[in-house]
Protein backbone atom coordinates (compact mmCIF):
# COMPACT_ATOMS: atom_id res chain seq x y z
CA UNK A 1 0.00 0.00 0.00
CA UNK A 2 1.26 3.47 -0.95
CA UNK A 3 -0.15 6.77 0.25
CA UNK A 4 0.81 10.27 -0.82
CA UNK A 5 0.17 13.39 1.27
CA UNK A 6 0.57 16.72 -0.51
CA UNK A 7 2.36 19.62 1.16
CA UNK A 8 1.88 23.20 -0.04
CA UNK A 9 3.19 26.38 1.56
CA UNK A 10 0.81 27.34 4.36
CA UNK A 11 -0.52 23.83 5.11
CA UNK A 12 -2.16 23.23 8.51
CA UNK A 13 0.49 21.49 10.62
CA UNK A 14 -1.64 18.91 12.42
CA UNK A 15 -3.78 18.17 9.38
CA UNK A 16 -0.63 17.02 7.57
CA UNK A 17 1.48 15.52 10.32
CA UNK A 18 -1.30 13.58 12.07
CA UNK A 19 -2.07 11.32 9.07
CA UNK A 20 1.66 10.80 8.51
CA UNK A 21 2.06 9.80 12.17
CA UNK A 22 -0.99 7.50 12.18
CA UNK A 23 -0.02 5.68 8.98
CA UNK A 24 3.60 5.26 10.00
CA UNK A 25 2.47 3.80 13.34
CA UNK A 26 0.40 1.35 11.28
CA UNK A 27 3.48 0.41 9.26
CA UNK A 28 2.01 1.85 6.06
CA UNK A 29 4.11 3.44 3.34
CA UNK A 30 3.16 7.14 3.33
CA UNK A 31 5.21 9.84 1.64
CA UNK A 32 4.86 13.58 2.03
CA UNK A 33 5.09 15.27 -1.36
CA UNK A 34 6.15 18.90 -1.71
CA UNK A 35 4.36 20.72 -4.53
CA UNK A 36 6.69 23.74 -4.11
CA UNK A 37 9.83 22.64 -5.94
CA UNK A 38 11.69 22.47 -2.60
CA UNK A 39 11.71 19.73 0.03
CA UNK A 40 11.37 22.42 2.69
CA UNK A 41 7.73 23.48 3.16
CA UNK A 42 6.47 25.87 5.83
CA UNK A 43 3.12 25.43 7.56
CA UNK A 44 0.63 28.20 8.30
CA UNK A 45 1.96 28.09 11.87
CA UNK A 46 5.50 28.83 10.65
CA UNK A 47 6.80 25.29 11.20
CA UNK A 48 9.26 24.15 8.56
CA UNK A 49 8.82 20.53 7.48
CA UNK A 50 11.06 18.53 5.18
CA UNK A 51 8.97 16.60 2.65
CA UNK A 52 9.99 13.10 1.66
CA UNK A 53 9.88 13.79 -2.07
CA UNK A 54 9.22 16.47 -4.66
CA UNK A 55 6.07 16.45 -6.82
CA UNK A 56 8.10 16.11 -10.01
CA UNK A 57 9.76 12.92 -8.70
CA UNK A 58 6.52 11.04 -7.95
CA UNK A 59 4.71 8.57 -10.16
CA UNK A 60 1.19 8.88 -8.73
CA UNK A 61 0.07 5.83 -10.70
CA UNK A 62 1.46 3.57 -7.96
CA UNK A 63 -0.54 5.22 -5.17
CA UNK A 64 -3.52 3.76 -3.35
CA UNK A 65 -4.57 6.96 -1.59
CA UNK A 66 -4.03 10.71 -1.68
CA UNK A 67 -4.35 13.04 1.32
CA UNK A 68 -4.91 16.79 1.02
CA UNK A 69 -4.34 18.86 4.17
CA UNK A 70 -6.03 22.23 4.46
CA UNK A 71 -4.79 25.32 6.22
CA UNK A 72 -4.60 28.80 4.85
CA UNK A 73 -3.12 29.55 2.40
CA UNK A 74 -2.20 25.87 1.99
CA UNK A 75 -5.46 24.79 0.40
CA UNK A 76 -5.33 27.80 -1.95
CA UNK A 77 -1.81 26.81 -2.98
CA UNK A 78 -2.98 23.23 -3.64
CA UNK A 79 -5.77 24.67 -5.79
CA UNK A 80 -3.28 26.86 -7.69
CA UNK A 81 -0.97 24.00 -8.64
CA UNK A 82 -1.59 23.15 -12.32
CA UNK A 83 -1.63 19.35 -11.84
CA UNK A 84 -3.08 18.65 -8.37
CA UNK A 85 -6.71 18.56 -9.56
CA UNK A 86 -5.79 16.18 -12.38
CA UNK A 87 -4.29 13.69 -9.92
CA UNK A 88 -7.24 14.08 -7.51
CA UNK A 89 -9.71 13.44 -10.34
CA UNK A 90 -7.74 10.39 -11.49
CA UNK A 91 -7.72 8.91 -7.98
CA UNK A 92 -11.45 9.52 -7.48
CA UNK A 93 -12.50 8.14 -10.87
CA UNK A 94 -10.31 5.04 -10.55
CA UNK A 95 -11.73 4.24 -7.10
CA UNK A 96 -8.66 5.13 -5.08
CA UNK A 97 -9.17 6.89 -1.76
CA UNK A 98 -8.83 10.66 -1.48
CA UNK A 99 -8.91 12.39 1.90
CA UNK A 100 -9.34 16.16 2.20
CA UNK A 101 -9.64 18.19 5.39
CA UNK A 102 -10.54 21.79 6.27
CA UNK A 103 -10.42 23.97 3.12
CA UNK A 104 -8.94 21.23 0.90
CA UNK A 105 -12.36 19.89 -0.22
CA UNK A 106 -12.60 23.05 -2.34
CA UNK A 107 -10.34 21.21 -4.80
CA UNK A 108 -13.34 18.97 -5.58
CA UNK A 109 -15.73 21.92 -5.99
CA UNK A 110 -13.42 24.11 -8.07
CA UNK A 111 -12.80 21.24 -10.47
CA UNK A 112 -16.20 19.53 -10.57
CA UNK A 113 -14.90 16.31 -9.00
CA UNK A 114 -17.34 14.03 -7.17
CA UNK A 115 -20.42 16.19 -7.69
CA UNK A 116 -23.39 15.08 -5.61
CA UNK A 117 -21.30 13.27 -3.00
CA UNK A 118 -21.63 13.76 0.76
CA UNK A 119 -18.82 15.89 2.18
CA UNK A 120 -17.86 18.17 5.00
CA UNK A 121 -15.39 21.06 5.13
CA UNK A 122 -14.33 24.05 7.21
CA UNK A 123 -17.21 26.48 7.65
CA UNK A 124 -15.16 29.27 6.05
CA UNK A 125 -15.25 27.43 2.69
CA UNK A 126 -18.79 26.06 2.87
CA UNK A 127 -20.17 28.60 0.37
CA UNK A 128 -17.89 27.19 -2.35
CA UNK A 129 -19.24 23.67 -2.00
CA UNK A 130 -22.28 23.93 -4.26
CA UNK A 131 -23.24 20.69 -5.96
CA UNK A 132 -22.38 18.53 -2.92
CA UNK A 133 -24.39 17.24 0.01
CA UNK A 134 -22.70 19.09 2.86
CA UNK A 135 -23.37 17.21 6.09
CA UNK A 136 -21.49 19.35 8.63
CA UNK A 137 -20.21 16.17 10.28
CA UNK A 138 -16.73 16.12 11.78
CA UNK A 139 -15.66 13.41 9.32
CA UNK A 140 -17.65 12.24 6.32
CA UNK A 141 -17.10 9.34 3.94
CA UNK A 142 -18.89 8.84 0.64
CA UNK A 143 -17.44 5.90 -1.24
CA UNK A 144 -13.73 6.64 -1.80
CA UNK A 145 -13.80 10.28 -0.66
CA UNK A 146 -13.21 11.07 3.01
CA UNK A 147 -13.48 14.67 4.20
CA UNK A 148 -13.13 16.36 7.58
CA UNK A 149 -14.25 19.69 8.95
CA UNK A 150 -10.98 21.00 10.36
CA UNK A 151 -7.78 20.73 12.37
CA UNK A 152 -9.44 19.71 15.63
CA UNK A 153 -10.53 16.48 13.98
CA UNK A 154 -7.17 15.51 12.46
CA UNK A 155 -6.83 12.29 14.47
CA UNK A 156 -10.40 11.22 13.71
CA UNK A 157 -9.77 12.00 10.02
CA UNK A 158 -6.53 10.00 9.93
CA UNK A 159 -8.14 7.04 11.69
CA UNK A 160 -11.09 7.11 9.25
CA UNK A 161 -8.61 6.96 6.37
CA UNK A 162 -6.70 4.13 8.04
CA UNK A 163 -9.95 2.21 8.59
CA UNK A 164 -11.03 2.68 4.97
CA UNK A 165 -7.68 1.49 3.67
CA UNK A 166 -6.62 -1.16 6.17
CA UNK A 167 -9.56 -2.06 8.39
CA UNK A 168 -10.32 -2.62 12.06
CA UNK A 169 -7.17 -4.47 13.09
CA UNK A 170 -4.79 -1.68 12.06
CA UNK A 171 -7.02 0.97 13.64
CA UNK A 172 -7.22 -1.02 16.89
CA UNK A 173 -3.44 -1.45 16.94
CA UNK A 174 -2.79 2.27 16.42
CA UNK A 175 -5.48 3.35 18.90
CA UNK A 176 -4.03 1.04 21.56
CA UNK A 177 -0.58 2.61 21.13
CA UNK A 178 -2.10 6.08 21.38
CA UNK A 179 -4.19 5.13 24.45
CA UNK A 180 -7.40 5.88 22.52
CA UNK A 181 -10.55 3.90 23.15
Amino acid sequence: MKIYLLLAEGFETIEALTPIDIFRRAGTDIESVSITGSLSVTSSQGIEVKADVLWEDVNFDDGDALILPGGYPGYENLNSHPEVATVVKDYVTTGRTVGAICGAPTIFARNGIGQGRRMTCHTSTLDEMTGYVMTGRDVEQDQNIITAIGAGHSTEFALALLYALQGDRKVAMVKKGLELK
